[in-house]
Order: C-alpha cells, then structure tokens, then sequence
C-alpha cells in the first residue's frame, strides 16, 4: 500500500507501538482522534452535489466536488490513521464522510484508500454507502481494471440488497464478459455471490442456466473455482435448474483427477486444486442422484481413484488438502448410495485413519464414520472396528472422546448393546466431569432401547446412579420406576437390588430416592425371607435420613407410610417410630414436607382403611420416553445428528413397553364441522376449517369426592392437581361485578368468547363472565376459560417461538356422569391444530386432560374455536369458546439498544413496513399503567430512546414458520391532557405482521370492542402524509419517521441533521434537487 511515504502516519504508528501500557496507548489514540476530528470539522470546503431524495425522507444517490481544504495527501493521511486506530480495537464514529468521499476521486492512491476504508468501517446497513452506489457502478462498468477489482471487491465485501438491486446486472456482464481478464472475471463471480446471498432475486434463473454451464467450460481455474463457488449457492437453492451442469461437474473432476492441463500454480503439494475439488463434490451433493450412466460410471471412477490414491503422509499441509479431498469424496459417496463394495472400502479407509497417532485425523475419521452410519448395510462393517473404538475413550483429547462416544452411541444395537454399556460404564468411574453427563444420558438411552431383560436394565441404571449420580437427571430414575411399577416380574428383583445397595455405607442422594421408592412399594413382596421383615427395612431406610436433603425427605415419608400399610399385623413399636418422626416433621419450614408429615399421621390412624388409602401405585400409561425426547431434541453435532437419525429408524427393544393404552371413543363425524361466525375477528377459511383434527385419548384423573362451597379461582395450579367441586346450582356465586367496568351501553364482553353459529338455547346459567375470563386468558397462560353449573373448563398453556402446546382440563362437577361429551377444534387457516379427544363420557367428579399441539404458520389475529357440547340428564349444552392462541402468544419480549434501534427504524421507511395510526377512544390509563399493559403482551418497554417523556417506545420479536424469527417495533405518543387518544407507530420487516400486530394492539388499547372485521384479505395501509422536514438532533424525530434531506452528517450516533447556513430547506419528495451551500 506504500505507506512508507506518509511520515506522520509511521510516526503515530511509531508511537502506540511504544507505549508502555494500555493506559497510554489509549492516551495518545485519544489525542490523535481529537486531531483528526479538529481537521475534518475546520476544513473549508464547498460541496456541490447532487442529491436523489426518495419518497420516504431517505437520501439515495448522490455525486459532489470538494473545493478547497484539504489536500489529498492530508485526507488519504488522516483516513489511513483512522483505519489503524479501528483495527486496534477502538472505536471510530467520524470521519465516515471523508472516507467514502475518497471513492470519487480520479487517482488510484486516494481511490485505493477510500475502498479499502470503507470496507472495514461500514457495514452494509450503513446510510453513507448510498452515496457511493454511483460512483461504484461507474468503476465497474469503466474500463479501467484496477478500479474494477476495487469496486468489485467493496461490494463482494460489504455489499447489501440496495447494491444487489443496482449493481447485478453489470456484475453479471463482467463475469460473462470475454473481453475482461481473468483477475476481473472470478472477482466478479466472488461479488455476485455475495449479492445472490442478500438477494436471490438478482439471478435469473430461466436464463442463468446455461450461462452458468458455460462458466463451468472455463480454462482458467482461477475463474472456475470461483464460478463453482457460485454454483454451489445457486444448486443449494434450486437444483432443478441447473441439471445442465451436472455433467460439466463431473468432466471438472476428471481433469483434476488425471491432473490433466493444471497449472502449476494451482497445484499444493502435488495436489491439483484441492480447492476446486471440494466445492465441486459439494456442489454434485446438492443433485439428488446422477441419471446418465456413462456420467455416473465417469463419477466412480473419479471417486475410486481419490480413495485409492490418499494416505496419511509427514507433510501437515499436505495432510490437510488430500484429507479435505477425502472426507468431501466420502460425504458424496454416501450421498450417491454407492455400491456395498465401495462403501466397506470406505470404511476400511476410516478404519485405518482412527489408528493413526495425529489427533486431527483420528478425529476426522471417528467423525466420518459416524456419519457413515447412516449408510444402510455398513453397520457391521463398523462393528469391526468397535474395539479400536472404545480405545479411543481414553484418549487424551476430550475432543476426540466426545466423537468415540458419538460413534458408539450410533453403532450400538441389540447384538452389541451389552458389551457397548458395559465399556461405559466401566469408563465412567474415570470419564471426565465435562463428559458425565451426557456420557450418563447416552448409557441410559442405550440400556432402555436396547435391553435383551429388564433385570438387566434395572442392574445397569442403579450402576450409573452409584458410580455418577451427581450428573444422572431425574428422568433416568423416574424411568427405571416406571418399568418396575409396570412389570409385576420385575418387582422383587428391583427391590433385592434396592436393598443391596442400601447396604454400603456411602451412596449417593439419587439412590436413596429410587431405593426408598422401591423397597416402599415392594418391599413386601420378599416379606417371608429372612431380613426382610418391616422393621429392618425400616431402619436400613431410616439410617439415610441424617444425610439427605430437604428434597428427598418427602419421599422418605411416603415410604414410612407404606412400610407401616404393609406391617400386618401392626407392629406397635414400629409404628410409634414412624408417628415421632411424622410429629416431627408437622412443623417443618418446608410446606411439602409438612403437608405429608400431617396427612399421613392422620392417614396411618384410620386402620384397616389404610390399606386402601395407600394402596400400591397403578401402572403408568404408555407414553414417550423422556430420556429419548431429550436425545433428540438437544442440539448435537452432525455426527450426532446422524447418529439419532439412524437409531430412529432401527427397531427399538420390545423388553421395555408398557401398558397399553386405554381405547378411545370413535372420532366425531365430519358432518358436525361448518362455518363459525366469530365476532371481532374474521372467519374462518372453508377450506381450512377441517383442519387438524388428529385425536388420541385424554388422561382420565378421579378426583377427591368432597364438594367444595366456592369456585377454584386458578383450576391449574398444578396439572395434576384436583379438580374445583362446586356444591349445588343454587350456591353458585354471582360473577364479578368488575367484569362490566368500562364498558359503554351494555356491552357484553360474552360476544368476544363465545362463537354462535345460531342461536343458543342452552338453559344451563354460566358462571362468571367469558368475556373477561377469555381476555384474561389472553394475558396469562392458565386459568378459566368457561364455567357453568355441570362443567368447568380450564386451560394450562406452555409458548416457545412459534410452537405452543395447551391443556384443556375437562372437569365433571356433579354426581353424575356427564355424556355425548365431544369437543372439536375449529382452526383459523394460521394455525395448525392437533387436539387429542376426550371419551364419551366423564366420570363424576373427575377431570379429562387433552392436550393441543399448535403451530403458528404466518401473522394473524384470527382465532380458533372450541366447539365443546355434553349431555346431562336432559339439558344438552352446546358453547363455541375463542381459544386464547392469539397473536401476542407468539411473542417474545427483547430489549434493544439505542445503537441496534435507531438503524432498524430508519431501515424500515414508510408504509407497509411502517404504519402509523391516531387511535381515538382509549381507555385512559397512566403511562405505568400502560407499560405493564405491553409487558403483559410480551413487548419490553426500552426507556431512554424516546426523550418525551410522554412517550413510549417497545420492542418484541414474533414468531412463525413464515417469518421465522422477526423484529417488531413500536412508538406511542400520548397526550397528558388528552389520555382517550394517542398515536401508534408499528415498525417490522413483514408488511401483513405490521398491520396485524398495530389491529391487535389497538384493539387491547380501546375500551370499546371493535366490530367483527369481514372475512375480505387485509385492506392496503394507507399512505401516510408528507409531513415538513423538522431539522432536529432529536432521536423523537427519527422516531416518527419525518422526512427531511439530510444535508451534514457529523450529528452524533450518524444521526444527519439538516443545516444549510440558517436557511431552512423545503422538502421535496422524489424530485432530485441541486443543492449549493457551505459549512464554516
């Protein structure tokens, strides 16, 4: 870059190399920014330029002159040190300006510089790289090749979906082009890469086809491995266009496989273009197969002649470049299901790669065979190599340990479960702690999937529980009770292992759960064996206590209680024992433990009665196994990935099912689906109002016979807990009379939950309000959703981005049983709904579960409906009940700072991104009042970006599979004198998001409800007017999106400022302007 002429450069350069700490450095970087500062701002200069003022505000093109100042030299100089001082790691917020100038000027020097600046001190949201859009379209299209490259380079760099817009179409002609020289082609092709990443619309694909197999005919491989970089993002996006380059591929492969017309400086180590070869083979993996056989015979050959010719050598780079050739010929061999010959030649390769002594390739080779793994008929070729394997648990690299664990966790299967386990465990004892957990996880995964007898099983958890039960979860234990409760053979067994285990002197926490649990249910069964009366088991029990924490000493009790039901005939010492440490505990600080110290104390005194009380524990009803779900929803690595892929599709142990599932009632005929008018919200689709309706069985829990006087006021404190009993129609209590505050002419709230597709004549009186409870609903997850005299209906949700599962609590209040029970769901066409069916018939006094999976597909406020109906005596109740999967459900609360908002807002310019409305008739609340109104719908209020203290400023981010992960925000202005009305500014990157999130809000805002929207598409936003220009510093002017012409640009935070000598610039939108005038 010839610096070496710049002396002031090489002496600030100088400088900060000499200094001696940190505190100095900063000083002098201090000192020279305040020099460099001074010369920019006292700069005499005279700029004509001029500017292209868009519709919006925003500047978009301009070209200027700069007249006296200073000098090139100078400018260059200054800029120079700037770049320097940013590459230090200090922050650089001037002299942008100065930098992009530098683009325009005529001579490669200052050109150079301003490039290379602009570059590192921009990105591609940068305003000021607007204004360089012209003067790098000129370069390109110019003739000059120097400044080609330059141009190419900045936006190949930092380029965004503005210069994809305007720079593609002569990017592509250049890369096209025959004329140009090589250095110029693959820079081009490098550049539109970029600019296809930003904005896939800038290629053609009709017409970019057999463009891109000529490229592929290129000699040059400079311009060829940049073109096949190209072709990569255009196959991985659509292959189906590009099926004319497939074979232009293949003869690529075969010329650098015979090393035929490379040049010598593409070739690395004796290898000809490693580079060109890896994105070849991953460009073929984006082909779903090779049809023509004499290519794909060419192919193999190929292919063969790569795994032949490749070996471990000395040479470390050497290594590298044959090993990438290698490992991208084996992804293609796999992806192209090659024949079973060269496959086990595969990995017979890997096989001798993991026995080498280099790290790096080792772990290369565990890595690959595990994604090997997903080759069908390679498993036991694999299998061979399973010693070699286990060797490598013990490796000094924990890297390399994680890939043996992978690769034995997806090799292991029925034949070969035991001794894998066993190696595991054994490697337990001494694994390290970063490992032992997941190293815990997988052995009970792999003992539970592939148990040859549950006796084993139940023998390799309680080993992992002794030798590793800090890092054993919950779940593994629960899951080993499960089986024992569920298998009656199993029962002894596990409680002789219990027992055994209790005999050491030292075992961990975790173990005394399972075992207490055990011994407590089934300790019984081995009653007549010698050592096994009551009494012993519980003082080998009892001697645990002292050591255990608060959280298993409810446990414990539970086993007291059921030591002393199985003591027949009673023991009376044994059982004054157990009361002294229930009376103990009825004082206990911790409410569990108190609460089961008095209930069983009270319990253990009615006698004969106990038996039934405590009764043994049922068998648990089928369902998923919690340690599998954790497997495969956990974030692995590929080759994990692969490896759960592979076992999912093996078949699991049949040693380890449980119960069957009790059987469902039929599924409601489709004849009972139609149309819901829904007011204050728009219908349904037709087409879609059938959709999911998938049903499984609901979860039938009895309850405790005794009514209660007064509703539940939260019916989901806990999902196992009891239904709310109400007493007789006539104690039913009144609803809340703040229900109706604020409600103008008698509006009933009803109109916002209930759905009637005709006339209700239900006689059966509702309980409170549903209107209330559904608004209720809508800013909380569980509570109430509709009550009457028969039926309570609640709900428990759980939302995570776009997915949400939801509970529906059926609950039975009478003696009677409730029948004709249906409840369908009725979804809008952005919902996917899978709702399980309740039975027929509910029990009295009990209560059915039915879970709903929901799936948030695009932005709307629509809802779905619960059309739920039930017969009782001879009322027959009919309700269609709004569930509350409304759209602030799918958001998720994110603050954001003044330096990532002010660029987002300014992003987002004018409508439909933008909409900005005047809402009248609000409810009137204080500005506190209001900010815990948005948290309640997950938007976080960011003080400090508004300087109005009247107003707020809000953030959130909506999720669906549409929209994926999208930014939204907000402003309201509120007027103190006036709190019915405000204004309303919704900002996102989703045209139908922002309309849809401003309805909703305004709708929570208003006191009124707003009319039943028609089912017509959304109306176009409207325009918002063109407001004058406020030339203000003021954040609450780039807030509310006023349009002005930015005419000086060293405002802080790079917010421009209109100044132009004291006379006030008059706006005019979509007109280009001259502009004359001058800073002093």
């Amino acid at each position: 870059m010839a610096l070496s002429g710049m002396r002031g450069l090489s002496v600030f350069i100088s400088d900060v190399r000499n200094c001696q700490n940190k505190e100095q450095e900063r000083l002098r970087v201090d000192k020279e920014l305040g020099n460099i500062r001074t010369r920019f701002k006292n700069e005499k200069a005279r700029f004509y330029f001029l500017a292209h003022v868009g519709l919006d505000g925003s500047l978009c093109d301009c070209a200027f002159e700069c007249g006296e100042g200073l000098s090139p030299y100078e400018k260059k100089k200054y800029v120079w040190k700037m770049l320097y001082i940013y590459m230090l790691g200090y922050d650089v917020d001037f002299g942008h300006m100065e930098a992009v100038s530098l683009i325009s000027a005529p001579k490669y020097p200052e050109k150079q510089v301003g490039y290379i600046v602009t570059s590192c001190l921009l990105n591609e949201n940068h305003d000021f790289l607007r204004l360089a859009i012209n003067t790098v379209r000129n370069d390109i299209i110019g003739r000059n090749e120097t400044f080609q490259c330059l141009a190419l380079t900045l936006v190949g760099n930092i380029g965004g979906r503005e210069f994809a817009e305007s720079l593609a179409p002569d990017v592509q002609k250049l890369l096209l082009s025959s004329s140009c020289r090589p250095l110029v082609r693959k820079k081009a092709a490098l550049c539109l890469l970029r600019l296809f990443r930003k904005n896939p619309d800038v290629v053609n694909v009709d017409g970019w086809s057999d463009r891109m197999a000529q490229l592929l005919d290129e000699r040059d491989l400079g311009v060829l491995t940049s073109s096949m970089s190209l072709l990569v993002a255009l196959v991985s996006n659509n292959h189906e266009a590009y099926w004319s380059c497939l074979p232009k591929c293949v003869k690529t492969l075969e010329r650098l496989a015979r090393n035929q017309d490379v040049p010598q400086e593409y070739t690395y180590y004796g290898i000809p273009s490693p580079w060109l070869q890896v994105k070849t083979m991953r460009a073929l993996q984006y082909f779903p197969t090779v049809e023509d056989p004499n290519t794909r015979r060419s192919l193999f050959e190929v292919l063969q002649r790569i795994l032949m010719g490749t070996d471990v050598v000395k040479n470390v780079n050497k290594n590298n470049a044959s090993h990438a050739v290698l490992f991208e010929a084996l992804a293609l061999v796999m992806h192209l299901d090659a024949e079973k010959e060269m496959m086990s030649q595969c990995v017979a390769l890997l096989g001798k790669f993991i026995a080498v002594r280099e790290p790096n390739i080792r772990y290369l080779g565990l890595e690959n065979m595990t994604r090997m793994l997903m080759v069908t008929d390679v498993q036991d070729i694999i299998k061979r190599h399973q010693a070699q394997i286990i060797t490598s648990l013990k490796d000094p690299d924990i890297s390399i340990r994680r890939r043996a664990l992978d690769l034995l966790y997806g090799m292991c299967d029925v034949s070969n479960a035991k001794d894998i386990v066993e190696e595991l465990l054994q490697y337990l004892s001494t694994a390290d702690f970063a490992m032992r957990e997941e190293l815990s996880l997988k052995a009970a995964i792999l003992a539970e999937k592939f148990a040859p007898d549950l006796s084993w099983y139940v023998d390799v958890i309680l080993q992992l529980i002794d030798k590793a039960g800090d890092f054993v979860s919950d779940d593994i234990w629960f899951r080993v009770v499960q089986f024992v409760t569920n298998n009656e053979d199993l029962q002894p067994y596990a409680a002789m292992k219990a027992r055994e285990y209790l005999d050491k002197p030292a075992i961990h926490e975790t173990m005394v759960k399972v075992s207490a649990y055990i011994l407590g249910e089934y300790s019984h069964l081995l009653a007549r064996r010698p050592g096994w009366n009551p009494r012993e088991i519980f003082n080998f029990i009892h001697e645990k206590l002292p050591t255990v924490s608060t959280s298993t000493i409810p446990i414990l009790l539970s086993t007291y209680a059921k030591i002393l039901m199985h003591t027949q005939p009673p023991d009376e010492e044994l059982q004054k024992q157990i009361w002294a440490i229930f009376k103990k505990y009825e004082s206990c600080i911790d409410a569990e433990i108190q609460q089961r110290a008095v209930e069983y104390l009270a319990l253990s005194m009615k006698g004969v009665a106990l038996m039934d009380i405590l009764a043994e524990m049922p068998k648990f009803p089928e369902r998923q196994s919690s340690l599998i779900k954790k497997a495969e929803d956990s974030e692995a690595d590929t080759a994990e990935q692969s490896a759960i892929k592979l076992r999912a599709q093996q078949q699991s142990s049949n040693a380890l099912v449980l119960t069957d599932q009790r059987p469902a009632n039929g599924t409601p005929p489709a004849a009972q689906l139609g149309l819901v008018k829904v007011p204050s919200m728009s219908n349904a689709d037709q087409s879609t109002s059938g959709q999911g309706l998938t049903h499984a069985n609901g979860t039938l829990t009895v309850v405790d016979p005794q009514p209660s006087s007064t509703p539940s006021p939260d019916l989901l404190g806990d999902l196992l807990g009891p239904l709310a009993i109400e007493g007789p129609p006539g104690t039913a209590p009144q609803s809340d009379p703040r229900a109706a505050s604020g409600l103008e002419g008698g509006v009933n709230l009803d109109a916002l939950a209930i759905a009637p597709v005709e006339e209700q004549t239900n006689a059966v009186e509702q309980i409170g309000d549903i209107g209330e409870k559904f608004r209720a609903l809508c800013l909380k997850d569980s509570g109430v959703l509709y009550e009457d005299v028969y039926v309570q209906i609640g709900i428990k949700a759980d939302w995570r981005g776009h997915q949400g599962r939801v509970v529906l609590f059926l609950g039975n209040k009478n003696t009677a049983p409730l029948v004709s029970v249906q409840a369908l769901i009725l979804p809008p066409s952005h919902l996917k709904i899978e709702l399980s069916v309740v039975p027929d018939t509910i029990p009295p006094r009990a209560q059915v579960q039915c879970p709903l999976e929901i799936i948030n597909l695009q932005p709307s406020r629509d809802s779905a409906v619960l059309d739920f109906s039930y017969k009782f005596g001879t009322h027959v109740v009919n309700v269609k009940l709004r569930l509350p999967a409304v759209l602030n459900k799918f958001l998720q609360p994110i603050s954001v700072s003044p330096e990532e908002f002010f660029p987002q807002w300014r992003s987002l310019s004018g409508p439909p991104l933008k909409l900005q409305e005047v809402v009248r008739g609000v409810k009137p609340m204080l500005l506190a009042e209001m900010a815990n109104l948005f948290n309640s719908l997950h938007l976080v209020v960011c003080p400090g970006l508004d300087p109005n203290p009247n107003n707020l400023v809000a953030s959130t981010t909506f999720y669906s599979e549409s929209t994926r992960a999208m930014l939204c925000l907000m402003r309201i202005e509120t007027d103190p004198a006036d709190r019915t009305q405000l204004r309303m500014t919704i900002a996102s990157g989703d045209p139908t998001l922002t309309f849809e999130l401003k309805e909703f809000i305004k709708e929570q805002l208003i006191s009124i409800p707003v009319p039943s929207r028609a089912p017509a598409a959304m109306p176009p936003p409207q325009a918002q007017p063109i407001t004058p220009p406020i030339p203000s510093s003021d954040p609450g002017a780039i807030l509310a999106a006023v349009p002005y012409v930015p005419a000086s640009w060293e405002a802080p935070n790079d917010m421009m400022q209109a100044r132009a000598g004291g006379v006030e610039l008059e706006y005019l939108g979509g007109f280009e302007v001259l502009i004359f005038f001058c800073t002093n």
